[in-house]
């Protein structure tokens, strides 16, 4: 017990820590040089989103729930603690696209996945890797679930009265979006701890629930089960004694094309799709989130999303949107399946992490300085993704996940 409490507290600290470099830092912001900036992040990051693996893991609800709770921590963050959501200065984010409901659109649709997926899914997927026999239960007992509650809202208070005072000093949200925003964090809190969405197969791999039941016999999910029941009944019993002109000479040879033979070949594609290739899966990690960044981030100096203006920037956002839905559906089927492993996954995390990267490169890096130090960021986290990998592959630990 005491060693699987220390292994947990050592997990939550590397999280903690991870949280934010693979947030901010390897998207750089901040930049190498103002790298002491991370201390003011950690806190909220950090703290965060420990606790957003802490309360899902209790509740058993998997990754939808860390991605709804990850969103919740996205709200928290930029609604109600730097309050860019609504700011009419920050970021110069307002610009961006028509503000509806006095918030700034298209930095809401940016910002709000990004945090789920860069704030919540990859660190707490890349610290699972890590410390794989505590994947499935929580780091911390009670005490250290409201330590890190306490942390949490202690590092929004800090964000609040550090970086927004420097950047965005005398804004203060309306309290009609602040109420809306708590509201949001509300909903999507309760939804992440009580929603499960069966994924038709258990952690095993085994065919789970969802699989269809006819007068046949139970079909499974991956649609490879013959039907026993049909199988049978296109082999008349009782009928291999009749000989000579008492036996039908229609019906031996009809009766075999009964069989279900092509059953199982179309069954297969009703079920699941199997997943891509780790390289596939590395190279749709990179396409999808390059993708995505580049349809909502405005370039250099650009004040706009990928150039537009006016109504055309409905372009771009419809876009993403229909990008970001289209890989989740993609993703909800390879991994549905059974046959998705870790290695899938680090290989996706991985693609979205060096697509993140290098859309920091032409983004966000303003000096030579800035993007060669940006460089070498990237190019020590691809080592430490490639020791990763080296680890998964000796570990066999091949599971649905």
């Amino acid at each position: 017990m005491t060693a699987n409490r220390k292994g947990g507290r050592r997990a939550a600290l590397l999280l903690a820590v991870v949280t934010p470099l693979v947030a901010e830092f390897t998207l750089g912001n901040p930049p190498l040089r103002m790298a002491w900036i991370l201390l003011l992040w950690i806190p909220i990051y950090g703290a965060g989103t420990v606790l957003v693996r802490e309360l899902v893991r209790r509740a058993g609800t998997g990754w939808a729930g860390v991605l709804l709770l990850g969103a919740a921590y996205g709200v928290v963050e930029e609604g109600l603690a730097l309050q860019a959501l609504s700011s009419p200065t920050m970021y110069g984010a307002a610009g961006w696209a028509p503000r509806i409901l006095g918030l700034n659109s298209a930095y809401a649709e940016l910002q709000i996945p990004y945090h789920a997926v860069f704030s919540a899914v990859i660190p707490i997927l890349l610290t699972d890797l890590v410390f794989p026999s505590l994947r499935d239960r929580p780091y911390l007992g009670r005490l250290g679930l409201w330590s890190a509650g306490t942390v949490f809202v202690l590092g929004a208070l800090l964000l609040r009265v550090t970086v927004v005072t420097s950047i965005d000093p005398g804004y203060r949200a309306p309290a009609a979006v602040l109420a809306g925003c708590a509201a949001v964090v509300a909903l999507l809190t309760a939804a992440g701890l009580r929603l499960r969405f069966p994924t038709g197969v258990s952690p095993t791999g085994s065919t789970g629930s969802t699989g269809s039941t006819g007068p046949a016999g139970p079909v499974g999910a991956t649609g490879l089960t013959e039907p026993v029941g049909l199988t049978e009944s296109a082999e008349p019993a009782g009928r291999t004694g009749l000989t000579g002109p008492t036996e039908p000479t229609g019906l031996a040879g009809p009766a075999k094309p009964a069989k279900p033979t092509g059953l199982t070949g179309p069954a297969k594609p009703t079920g699941p799709a199997g997943p891509p290739g780790l390289v596939v899966a590395g190279v749709f990690g990179v396409v999808v989130v390059f993708g995505y960044l580049a349809l909502l981030f405005p370039f250099g100096g650009a004040t706009r999303p990928f150039f537009t203006h006016g109504g055309w920037v409905a372009v771009p956002m419809t876009a993403a949107a229909v990008l970001a839905v289209g890989a989740g559906w993609l993703l909800r089927r390879w991994t549905a399946g059974g046959l998705w492993t870790d290695g899938h996954s680090l290989a996706l995390a991985a693609g979205a992490l060096v697509a993140h990267t290098a859309f920091g490169l032409v983004s966000n890096a303003d000096t030579v300085a800035d993007r060669i130090s940006l460089a070498a960021v990237g190019v020590v986290m691809a080592a430490l993704l490639a020791l990763l990998g080296r680890r998964v592959r000796s570990s066999r630990r091949f599971t649905a996940r």
